[in-house]
């Protein structure tokens, strides 16, 4: 009904409307992206037959955007880390090339925190991105460029990663679709910070969008050939599904409390399954959830099989560079000298502290190696655990500083392997989006799939901003 052309330049109105405020989108490829949408026009005109174009292009004049950290030819490719502003993208990431090829229109790449590892996107490089529901609020990260363009109307689809929650912290933040696929079927490659040593287990590269039927398309173009090992074309009957439900971790010291309105959110989707599909969610309280974030912080710098060493982060902050002193670094930072930012410091102060308590991290290794077999073991073939995204919704700019931690709810499930999907649940009393992760048992991420398509038609998922 419309030209190709007309999509991507209604896309491109769209950002430039909107970009402005929510700082979003920090470089764009307008006009390649017109082109392309040209070329997709013509190949329509010369009509080699739907069908043939749908199997081999699936994605086919789709405008997309990508998380920063990901190569996209000709982008800039820093990580909003300083020393690297100059560096330009030559090639594209595999999943980057793997959706081109599917027929997707890159409009240009999304903002995230410095060498992403903090949940508020804000680097030196680029500036700070806004939640588009309340533009004093932080839109999350690693990926919250992505989380916030989508969340915006700015683009269909989206490329995020996640080592610690950074798909789905921006999506829960931004009331939008996320996932984080079963470990080591989604390529990683192309992207920086790449993990090395143990963190490849742990990082994932996953779909982000505002429709949940579009989480498993894209999955599939994303996974290319390894998408045989996640039973996509099982028909998924929600009845037989084993739901569990946990409403927080326990009481972990480190993390707040859980947002009375995101246990209220939550409560609502078990009555919903209990009274439509005639299912019963049973409440389980496991114990280890309580010391998630010490179990992700020491399997995060644990040796792998190889006995290699974890990258140190301030290592990674002095890429093509002198190396950083994270002491000093704080020093220039209360004067305003720093070009990094300050959670970025901190953490490469605190990894220092890890490392003093060998025998207390080998400790908590085996607790999670424990606490991943007793998930494997409680979710099965057919399960399907609902538990908080994070325990508040999104907080105002600079506050995660103070509350660092919180996203442990998110990262216990990297360290444990498992697929998770992230499903938007209408908004709170403060107009701000509510959730909840939909987590299964490793390559049952058709199961989450499915439970976020149902969800997402008994709860209305995705609110257009400004609306409420």
């Amino acid at each position: 009904q419309v030209t190709c052309i007309e999509v991507v330049e209604a896309y491109v109105e769209r950002i430039k409307e909107v970009n402005p405020l929510i700082n979003a989108v920090v470089k764009d490829r307008f006009e390649e992206a017109l082109q392309e949408a040209r070329q997709v026009d013509q190949l329509l005109a010369e009509g080699p037959g739907d069908d043939f174009l749908e199997e081999k292009f699936p994605l086919l004049g789709v405008p997309i955007t990508v998380k920063e950290a990901f190569a996209l030819h000709g982008m800039p490719n820093t990580s909003g880390l300083v020393n690297r502003r100059n560096v330009i993208a030559t090639s594209d990431a595999t999943v980057v090339s793997r959706l081109k090829q599917a027929g997707a229109i890159p409009l240009g790449v999304t903002n995230c925190s410095e060498l992403c590892m903090w949940y508020e996107s804000s680097n030196k490089v680029y500036g700070r991105t806004n939640n588009p529901y309340d533009l004093q609020r932080i839109v999350g990260g690693s990926s919250g460029g992505e989380g916030s363009v989508l969340a915006a109307a700015c683009s269909v689809i989206g490329v995020g990663s996640d080592i610690g929650g950074s798909i789905r912290m921006p999506a829960f933040f931004n009331g939008i679709f996320g996932h984080k696929p079963t470990t080591g079927v989604v390529p990683n490659d192309g992207q920086f910070p790449n993990a090395q040593g143990v963190r490849t287990s742990f990082l994932c590269t996953g779909p982000m969008c505002r429709y949940a039927e579009d989480l498993e398309l894209m999955l599939r173009v994303m996974a290319g050939p390894g998408a045989n090992k996640l039973k996509l074309d099982e028909k998924v009957s929600l009845e037989k599904i084993k739901f569990h439900c946990m409403d927080h971790d326990g009481g972990s010291i480190f993390v707040s409390p859980v947002d009375k309105e995101i246990l209220q959110a939550q409560k609502k989707v078990v009555e919903h399954l209990e009274s439509e599909l005639g299912v019963q969610v049973r409440r389980v309280a496991i114990h280890k959830m309580k010391y998630s974030f010490q179990i992700w912080s020491a399997m995060m710098s644990s040796k792998d099989s190889n006995g290699q060493e974890a990258q140190l982060f301030s290592d990674l902050l002095g890429d093509h560079g002198k190396p950083v002193w994270p002491l000093w670094e704080l020093i220039k930072w209360l004067v305003g000298m720093s070009s990094h930012t300050l959670p970025a410091i901190a953490l490469g102060l605190t990894e220092k502290l890890v490392k003093l308590n060998p025998g207390g991290n080998a400790k908590l290794v085996s607790m999670g190696k424990s606490l991943q077999e007793e998930m494997e073991a409680l979710l099965g073939p057919d399960g399907v655990l609902l538990y908080p995204s994070h325990p508040i919704t999104a907080p105002k700019h600079h506050s995660p500083i103070c509350m660092p931690f919180n996203f442990a709810y998110t990262a216990i499930f990297n360290v444990l392997g498992l697929p998770v999907t992230q499903c938007p649940l209408g908004l709170s009393s403060e107009g701000l989006p509510l959730g909840i992760q939909l987590v299964a048992a490793s390559y049952n991420d058709h199961l989450t799939l499915a439970v976020a398509r149902y969800l997402e038609k008994a709860f209305g998922g995705w609110v257009l901003p400004g609306k409420a």
